[in-house]
């Protein structure tokens, strides 16, 4: 009765231990996961931020271009101003198409990268 009792004993540790480690495993994943995912969100943003001075460079040049080539500075840069609205317009309609679904399908994929290759 007594050795019953020591191997009942020491299949209750050898459980605990089991989902002891099993926490501390998943603990590991979440946090590796959460790395990899701020760590890319912040060379995208980088990235993002390097582009977009790109960008706002090149189009004061247009519209000084423009503004010069018209004769009218402040034309260059209503017509630079209006080609952004007409963009800000398309991306606002088309928003779950050209930006919610991909992000999320991005990050979906991201989370769930290492776990295809096991």
């Amino acid at each position: 009765m007594e050795k019953t009792y020591e191997k009942a004993e020491e299949l209750i540790t050898n459980i605990k231990s089991y989902i002891n480690l099993r926490i501390d495993g998943l603990k590991l994943e979440i946090a590796e996961k959460t790395a990899e995912i701020v760590t890319n969100l912040i060379v995208s943003s980088v990235v993002f931020i390097v582009f977009l001075l790109f960008i706002v460079f090149a189009s004061i040049a247009l519209a000084f271009g423009l503004g010069e080539w018209l004769e009218k500075p402040w034309l260059g840069f209503l017509i630079v101003s209006c080609g952004y609205m007409f963009i800000g317009i398309i991306t606002m309609l088309l928003k779950d198409k050209l930006i919610k679904f991909p992000l999320m399908n991005g990050l979906i994929k991201q989370f769930y990268k290492n776990e295809e290759a096991d």
